[in-house]
């Protein structure tokens, strides 16, 4: 089996105007579909971080993609080199290999962990926009977006994009949630860096007096982001969760590796999150269903972007307890709306040279036209 064509689709997605240390989110995420296909007709799909400059890195790798063995996932590592770009690719070649074994890709990584698949709420304190969520630019208007996320999709395990409002402000709507979801619900605070090492400290002590004394473990994925990082913050006990991301280690059997050395090290595991689609959505389904040791609930944006999905209507995405089941069907198990993939490609070229990359700065600057991303902010 041979990849006979490669074809890269760019894509520009509605979202909603969530706030970080950094601004909020431009009206539009950015995104890529991957489709490699063979002259026996199968077709595997790949997603990726999108954007003008990653698009162009995708087009100069697919010199080394069409006409390889889709098999051969680690010379085309090598050969591509960088490990953001080698991931959307390795996902679309173990989604062909596993339409063409008949077999999903977390048997292609080793077999299900677990049938069921943990995700945590992701709360952002948030403009009102065009959306059905509403403002929550306050603690309690927080809290009413952590009760939807309970509500309609079962989860009880909750984590705040802080750096965003005073921390005080922040430690009371933590304090909240507690309130509102008791000593067993989830709950993780995100300040994304726009907290000094003082505050930081501050912070912790108000939650540790909240969470009954209990240790405050440090997750990072703005750190620890690629395997050589891994010694020094071992050495210097800097992390005790891996806060990891297929897109950026490598793919799903980097991915997959960084378990093995996070067991062997004694720390945990998670999957980040940025704005994504369905395609990225079951690959890290599939990543959280093969590594027996990723046993916290990951990130997902998913209900924050499930109405732009460009992937066919499926119950698959279905939250039940806050957990997706698993899926027996070959490769990742999803196909392409033809008509919401053309719709979106349409919006990202109707952006031209503004969908080169995400500017959460220039969109706070639209309505705030003296901000400015200090860091640290407190």
């Amino acid at each position: 089996m041979r990849i006979s064509e490669m074809v890269i689709t760019p894509l520009a997605c509605p979202d909603p105007p969530l706030l970080n240390h950094h601004g909020v989110h431009e009206p539009w995420f950015l995104r890529v579909i991957v489709r490699l296909r063979t002259e026996e007709g199968l077709e595997g799909i790949g997603e990726g971080p999108g954007g003008g400059l990653y698009v162009q890195q995708l087009n100069a790798a697919s010199k080394h993609v069409v006409g390889a063995d889709p098999y051969q996932i680690e010379a085309l590592r090598v050969l591509i080199g960088r490990p953001n770009v080698f991931s959307t690719i390795e996902v679309a070649c173990l989604d062909l290999i596993g339409k063409a074994t008949g077999r999903p890709v977390y048997d292609l990584l080793g077999g299900a962990a677990r049938r069921r698949v943990p995700f945590a709420a992701y709360l952002f304190y948030k403009q009102a926009g065009d959306d059905s969520w509403g403002q929550a630019l306050t603690p309690e208007e927080l809290l009413r977006q952590a009760e939807r996320f309970h509500e309609s999709y079962g989860m009880t395990v909750f984590k705040l994009k802080a750096g965003v409002l005073e921390p005080d402000l922040e430690v009371r709507t933590i304090k909240l949630m507690r309130e509102r979801f008791g000593p067993m619900a989830g709950l993780r605070i995100d300040p994304n860096a726009a907290w000094s090492v003082e505050t930081s400290i501050w912070v912790a002590e108000q939650l540790r007096e909240t969470a009954q004394h209990t240790p405050l473990p440090l997750s990072t994925n703005m750190c620890v982001t690629a395997f050589e990082h891994i010694p020094l913050a071992f050495r210097q006990r800097a992390v005790q969760v891996v806060l990891g991301d297929h897109h950026g280690w490598g793919g799903l059997t980097a991915y997959r590796h960084l378990g093995v050395i996070c067991k062997t090290l004694g720390w945990g595991l998670s999957q980040h999150s940025n704005s994504h689609l369905g395609v990225s959505f079951a690959a890290m389904i599939h990543a959280a269903a093969a590594i027996p040791n990723m046993l916290y609930a990951s990130d997902t944006h998913y209900p924050w972007n499930a109405e732009s999905d460009v992937v066919c209507e499926t119950d698959r995405f279905r939250f039940r307890d806050g957990k997706i089941d698993l899926w027996d069907a070959p490769g990742l198990g999803v196909s392409i709306n033809e008509d919401k993939l053309e719709a979106a490609h349409a919006a990202y070229v109707n952006r031209g040279s503004a969908a080169m990359a995400r500017d959460d700065v220039s969109a706070m600057r639209e309505g705030q036209p003296d901000w400015l991303p200090h860091m640290p902010k407190w």
